[in-house]
């Protein structure tokens, strides 16, 4: 992105700057390349008013990522496995980009950013709607001893990490929805989506990819088809650093990821069921093949939803299933 990225920083603080004046910082580019940067610019979504006389400003500020930012907003216990942490300005997926490194032997705890995804994706197949700096898109592996048969419950446990981040920025009134969806007031404010990788019998890394809306842009909003929110819209906007954000829920990941190779998801589950939105509510669950109503009991010590129905108590792991809550 060079040249773009550039002008990029200078434009991030929302106020105008003459082509004349941008033409100098950039090096002493020309004015036409400067109408071609806010262009290219402008290709990625962004909104960038040019005013004869005054020059050229994005709508509203933005804060960009920076890795030594990142680095510096994580807690003292998580910089020691934090092994790298990358920002991209555009990749197809976070997701990706980490699984394919994992198999060049990228050390566990290494994290991957983009600004911006071409191919973002979540659960069952979904794509995650990813415009250009105006939420976190971040993916983190971790390379773990166990067993793939003991990584039961992990989907749950990083839901709960996000939790935890987003209580420990003053979030409030959030709550889960199985099997990892944060949702405030029963919109969807972040999703996480894990791939795992390895021999089934151990080591086996896995990529947890993490989308969090902080301030979705109005063009974005027709893509979008379920009900959600931003952290704009729940605390004002100006409010959060997304590179604190960045760090924040980086080191509450980290500090699950450990937590859980320790002790497994046991140690999970009454988080868990303090915000389980579900919980004794009727639910439906979309299958592969059918689907099935019933009442939710809350989950068992390997993380499976109980699905209660006419035939009794059954339980039902992650993967191609889908929750919907009742309205």
């Amino acid at each position: 992105m060079g040249q773009e990225r550039q002008l990029l920083d200078i434009l991030s603080d929302g106020r105008f700057h003459s082509g004349e004046i941008l033409a100098a910082q950039l090096g002493g580019v020309s004015r036409a390349a400067v109408w071609k940067g806010i262009r290219v610019l402008q290709t990625f979504g962004l909104e960038i008013h040019a005013v004869r006389g005054r020059g050229y400003r994005l709508a509203e500020p933005m804060e960009l990522l920076l890795a030594d930012r990142i680095r510096a907003a994580l807690t003292a216990a998580a910089h020691p496995w934090v092994t790298g942490i990358e920002v991209h300005e555009r990749l197809d997926s976070t997701n990706t980009y980490l699984l394919n490194r994992a198999k060049d032997e990228l050390p566990g705890g290494w994290v991957c950013l983009a600004e911006y995804q071409s191919a973002g994706r979540g659960r069952r197949g979904r794509s995650w709607v990813s415009p250009f700096a105006s939420n976190l898109y971040l993916s983190l592996l971790w390379r773990f001893s166990l067993e793939a048969t003991l990584l039961s419950g992990l989907s749950l446990a990083v839901g709960v990490a996000l939790i935890r981040a987003l209580n420990g920025l003053g979030i409030p009134e959030l709550g889960l929805k199985w099997p990892n969806d944060v949702l405030w007031r029963r919109r969807k404010l972040a999703g996480v989506l894990l791939e795992f990788g390895g021999e089934s019998s151990g080591p086996y890394h896995i990529v947890a990819g993490i989308g969090l809306n902080v301030t979705m842009p109005r063009h974005a909003e027709p893509a979008i088809d379920q009900p959600w929110v931003d952290l704009r819209s729940i605390v004002g906007p100006g409010r959060l650093s997304r590179n604190r954000l960045a760090g924040r829920l980086i080191s509450e990941l980290v500090a699950a990821f450990v937590q859980f190779e320790q002790a497994g998801f046991a140690t999970f589950r009454e988080d868990w069921s303090r915000y389980d939105l579900a919980r004794d509510q009727p639910v439906t669950l979309s299958l592969p093949t059918t689907t099935l109503s019933g009442i939710a009991r809350g989950v068992d010590a390997t993380g499976a939803l109980l699905l209660e129905t006419a035939a009794g108590i059954r339980p039902f792991l992650g993967g191609e299933i889908s929750l919907r809550l009742s309205s």
